[in-house]
C-alpha cells in the first residue's frame, strides 16, 4: 500500500504546487513585473559575477553561478530569504549573544556558549583549509549578509519574530564559523554516572541502563578517586541548552531544545544497493536523516551548479552545503555513527594559587579569556573563561584544590566542521571524496554509490587516541592520560564494493568483524540494531531492488521488538491480562496509524518498562540507573534474568502478565473501552509548532501545523519517535530521498514540512500531507527537467559600488 502511494499521485500534485506558486510568486518582491517566469536582477553585495536562480514548482532554487563561491552565494542568499531567523538565533547561541537579546536570564548559557569558542589562531586555521572550499564558505556568508542588507534597506520585509521580540539580525561572519565549534559534553554525563556507580559498589547495574557493545570489562583509571565525583563536576555543561525567559514569562515555557538541532543526525537510516541487485542494474542509495520534528525544519533543499560542482539535495540552515543528495557523478548519504569524542579530566589545583594545575610534572596556569556580555535591561556581565592545553575548564572548586575539563575534539585545531560539507560537495569520486573526509569532525556513516557503478562506506569523523583508557570515565588529569591526536582516516572502518551487494547503517554497532577495536577504540554505546536487523531482512530478500522498493521500506512499520515481546506472551494468562494478550496474539507486527493493537502495545511497553525496572535495579541504584535499555528489557525476559527472582522464569511470566493487564487499562483510559475504536494514529499526532509560540504574539503570526496522524516508532524503519511522556512524533525522517543513480530525474524525495517559514507562502507546509502519506515525488536535476519544472527565475548580479 505504502509502496503504490509513493509512486502515483506526483503529477497532480505538483501541477496543484505550480500554480499555487505561480500565484503566490506573481505577488513576491523577487518577481517580475510579468510573472514568476520573468528575469528580474537584483544587485547584492558579496557577488563576484551574475547567477541566476530557478525555482521549482517546490520552491526548490536551483542556482546556476559561474564560480563555487558565488553558487554558494546563492545558497546563503536563499536560505536565509526562507529561514532567516532559525539561521539567527543558531548564530545567537553559538556565539553567546542570546542575553543581548533576551535579558539576563540567558545569561549562563551564554557564558557556557563561549567557553566553546576556539581559541586558537583563527587565521592560520582558515589558512589551513583547502582554497576552494574556503571560496564556497565565504560565498554562503556573504550570501547570508546580503539578504540581511536587503532587509536592513526595508524593515517592513522581515520575518514577523523580529518585531514581535524587539530584535534584529546579527551579520555573519566567515571567522566566526572557524570560532563556532559547537557545545555540549557528549558522553560526559555518563562518565560522571559510572564513576559515582563504582564508587557505590553498583558498576554492574551500568550494563542495563547503558549496555557496552562490544562487551568491555569497566576498567577505573589509576589515580581516579571515583568517590569524588558527583555531578557537580558536570559544570557549565548543565548551562548549554539552559533556556531563559524575555519579559513575557511565558517565553520561560518555550521549545528551546527545539531551536538547537545538532549538524549531525541523532539516528537515521542510510542503505546502499548496487546494481548487481537492483531491476535496472544501477545502484540505488536511500537515506532519511533522523531528528527533532515538531519546531524548526531541520533540512533545507538546493541545487548548487557552478564549473566542477553540480549537487543537489538538502542541508541544515546555516551549515553551507549539501548534507545528504547527489553530484552528477555519485549519491551520498549519512546516519550518526558513534565515535567518543571527549572526555572528563580531573585537575589537581594549587592550594597557595587556584590558577595553577599539576600536569606532565609541574604547575602550570590556566589560560584565561574575559569576555564582556551584552545584557537586554540590563548591565553588561564580565565573565572569565578559563582553558587548560585549549581544555575548557567546566567546573572549579578551589577550596577541594579541584578542576574538570572537557576534551573534546571539536576544540582541536583544524577542527572546522562548518567546511567539510562543502569540501564533500566538491569532491568527484571515492578518492577526492576520501581527502574531503579529513575536515569532516562529526562521526558519520558515509554512505556512497556512483555512475561507474561503485559503492562505498566510510566512517568518518575524528576519533581521539587514547593511550592508557578507554573513556568510559573521567581520568586523572596530570598529563598521564592525555589524548595523542587522533586517529587518522585510514586507521576508520570502511567498506568498497562489499561481495553481498548492499550496505546499510541504522546508528547500530556497525564495525567490520575483522576491526581491530581492541587496538582502535571508537565508541562502546550504539543503538539498538532492530532498525538495522529489519532493512536486512528486506535487503536479503530480493536480487531485483527498484526505487520503489526503497521508497517503501523507508516508510515500513514491522517492528522487530513487538514481535519479540509476541512470542513472550503467556500461554495462560490471567482474566485481566486476557483482552491485551488476545489482541496481541493476532497482531502482525505492523505499527500501522490505523492498528488497534499498535496503540495497545504502546501501553503495555511503557508498564513492562517500568516493571523490568523495578525488579532489576536495587532502590539504592534508581537515581542513576533510571530506565533499562530496550533491548536489555527483551533479552532479560527472552532468557530470564536471574535478577528477576528465585524462579525467574515465573517472575518473568508475572511482569508480563502485570503490564498487559495495565497497558489495557491505559488504552482504555486513552482511547475508550471499545478496542474497535482504537488507532494508534489518533494518539501519534504529529504538530509543528514555532519553538517560541509560548509567546501569543507568536503563536498568532505562525499558526501551527497539525492534525496529520502517523504510524511507527522510534524503532521501526520508518522512525516516528516519542519524547518523555507525550505519544506525539517528536522524532524521525523529516528529508528522505532515494537516488536513482546515474537516472538523477528519477530520484524521489519528501521534505518535511516545506522549504520556508512563512506561513504565507505556498512553500511552508506543501510537503506535511504528502510527508504523512509517504508520497515521494521525483526531484528535478537535469537543465531540461530543471526548466520544465520552472515556476520561476530571477537574476542576482554584484552591487554597483
Amino acid at each position: 500500500m505504502v509502496a503504490r502511494a509513493v509512486c502515483r499521485g506526483s503529477l497532480v500534485t505538483r501541477r496543484a504546487l505550480l500554480l499555487a506558486s505561480a500565484a503566490f510568486l506573481a505577488s513576491s518582491s523577487l518577481s517580475a513585473a510579468s510573472g514568476g517566469r520573468g528575469r528580474r536582477a537584483l544587485g547584492l553585495p558579496g557577488l563576484r559575477a551574475p547567477i541566476e536562480i530557478v525555482e521549482d514548482g517546490f520552491g526548490i532554487p536551483h542556482i546556476r553561478a559561474g564560480s563555487v563561491h558565488d553558487a554558494y552565494f546563492g545558497q546563503g542568499y536563499v536560505v536565509a530569504r526562507d529561514r532567516l531567523f532559525q539561521l539567527d538565533l543558531d548564530l545567537r547561541r553559538d556565539l553567546g549573544r542570546m542575553a543581548e537579546a533576551f535579558g539576563p536570564s540567558f545569561l549562563r548559557s551564554d557564558r557556557a556558549a563561549r567557553l566553546f569558542h576556539y581559541r586558537g589562531d583563527l587565521e592560520a586555521e582558515l589558512a589551513a583549509i583547502p582554497a576552494t572550499v574556503r571560496e564556497g564558505v565565504e560565498g554562503y556568508v556573504a550570501g547570508i549578509n546580503a539578504r540581511i542588507a536587503e532587509l536592513e534597506a526595508d524593515p517592513a520585509q522581515l520575518p514577523p519574530e523580529y518585531a514581535i521580540l524587539g530584535i534584529a539580525p546579527l551579520r555573519w561572519s566567515l571567522l566566526d564559523c572557524v570560532r563556532r565549534r559547537g557545545s555540549g559534553g557528549d558522553d560526559a554525563d555518563e562518565e560522571v554516572r559510572r564513576a559515582m556507580l563504582a564508587a557505590r559498589g553498583q558498576l554492574e547495574f551500568e550494563n542495563y541502563r547503558e549496555p557496552l557493545r562490544p562487551a568491555w570489562r569497566f576498567t577505573v583509571p589509576d589515580g581516579l578517586d571515583a568517590s569524588a565525583v558527583s555531578r557537580e563536576d558536570l559544570g557549565v555543561l548543565r548551562d548549554v541548552n539552559r533556556g531563559g525567559s524575555y519579559e513575557q514569562p511565558e517565553l520561560a515555557h518555550a521549545d528551546w531544545e527545539a531551536l538547537r538541532i545538532d549538524l549531525a543526525a541523532n539516528g537515521s537510516n542510510a542503505w546502499t544497493v548496487a546494481g548487481s541487485r537492483t531491476a535496472t542494474g544501477r545502484p540505488i542509495l536511500a537515506n532519511d536523516p533522523h531528528l527533532s520534528i515538531g519546531g524548526f525544519p531541520p533540512r533545507h533543499m538546493a541545487h548548487l551548479t557552478a564549473p566542477g560542482l553540480d549537487v543537489i539535495g538538502a542541508g541544515y540552515p546555516g551549515l553551507p552545503g549539501i548534507m545528504q543528495g547527489h553530484t552528477d557523478r555519485f549519491a551520498f548519504g549519512r546516519t550518526n555513527f558513534h565515535i567518543d569524542q571527549t572526555d572528563l579530566f580531573v585537575l589537581r589545583t594549587s592550594e597557595e594559587d587556584p590558577e595553577l594545575y599539576w600536569h606532565e610534572g609541574g604547575w602550570k596556569r590556566f589560560e584565561i579569556h574575559e569576555e564582556e556580555i551584552a545584557v537586554r535591561g540590563g548591565e553588561g556581565d564580565r565573565v572569565v573563561l578559563r582553558y587548560a592545553g585549549g581544555r575548557p575548564v567546566i567546573a572549579r572548586d578551589p577550596a577541594r584544590q579541584r578542576a574538570v575539563v572537557l576534551a573534546i575534539v571539536t576544540m582541536l585545531p583544524g577542527a572546522n566542521m562548518r567546511f567539510a560539507i562543502v569540501a564533500i560537495n566538491l569532491a568527484q569520486d571515492w578518492d577526492s571524496l576520501r581527502e574531503a573526509f579529513r575536515l569532516h569532525v562529526s562521526p558519520t556513516n558515509l554512505h556512497y554509490a556512483d555512475v561507474d557503478g561503485n559503492t562505498g562506506w566510510h566512517a568518518i569523523g575524528y576519533a581521539p587516541r587514547r593511550p592508557r583508557h578507554d573513556g568510559l570515565f573521567p581520568a586523572p588529569g596530570d598529563g598521564s592520560y592525555d589524548w595523542q591526536g587522533v586517529m587518522p582516516l585510514a586507521d576508520m572502518p570502511s567498506i568498497f564494493n562489499p561481495a553481498q551487494g548492499w550496505i546499510a547503517s541504522a546508528n547500530d554497532m556497525n564495525l567490520p568483524a575483522d576491526y581491530p577495536y581492541g587496538e582502535r577504540i571508537l565508541s562502546f554505546t550504539w543503538a539498538d540494531p532492530y532498525r538495522h536487523d529489519r532493512i536486512k531482512q528486506v535487503l536479503g530478500a530480493r536480487d531485483n531492488h527498484s526505487i520503489a522498493d526503497s521508497a517503501a521500506l523507508l516508510h515500513d512499520v514491522y517492528s522487530l521488538p513487538a514481535l519479540a515481546l509476541k512470542r513472550l506472551l503467556p500461554t495462560a494468562p490471567s482474566p485481566e491480562a486476557e483482552p491485551a494478550a488476545a489482541l496481541l496474539r493476532e497482531w502482525d507486527g505492523a505499527m500501522g496509524a490505523e492498528s488497534a493493537a499498535a496503540l495497545l502495545y504502546q501501553m503495555v511497553v511503557a508498564a513492562l518498562a517500568q516493571g523490568v525496572h523495578a525488579a532489576l535495579i536495587p532502590p539504592e541504584a534508581r537515581d542513576l540507573v533510571t530506565r533499562v535499555n530496550f533491548s536489555v528489557m527483551l533479552e532479560a525476559l527472552a532468557q530470564p534474568d536471574p535478577r528477576l527472582g528465585e524462579d525467574p522464569a515465573a517472575a518473568r511470566d508475572a511482569l508480563i502478565d502485570q503490564a498487559l493487564a495495565e497497558g489495557w487499562t491505559r488504552a482504555v483510559e486513552l482511547a475508550g473501552p471499545d478496542p474497535a475504536g482504537w488507532r494508534w494514529g489518533d494518539q501519534h499526532g504529529v504538530t509543528i509548532r514555532h519553538p517560541l509560540s509560548a509567546l501569543p504574539e507568536i503563536a498568532a503570526a505562525f499558526p501551527p501545523i497539525e492534525g496529520g496522524r502517523q504510524g511507527g516508532d522510534g524503532y521501526t524503519v520508518m522512525a516516528r519517535g516519542l519524547r518523555g511522556s507525550s505519544l506525539d512524533v517528536r522524532h524521525g525522517a523529516s528529508f528522505l530521498f532515494v537516488a536513482d543513480v546515474g537516472e538523477w530525474d528519477r530520484t524521489r524525495f519528501l521534505l518535511l514540512p516545506g522549504q520556508s517559514a512563512d506561513p504565507s507562502s505556498p512553500h511552508h507546509r506543501d510537503f506535511y500531507e504528502p510527508w504523512l502519506a509517504g508520497r515521494m515525488h521525483e526531484l528535478p536535476f537535469s537543465r531540461a527537467a530543471v526548466d520544465a519544472a520552472a515556476v520561476r527565475s530571477f537574476e542576482i548580479r554584484p552591487a554597483q559600488q
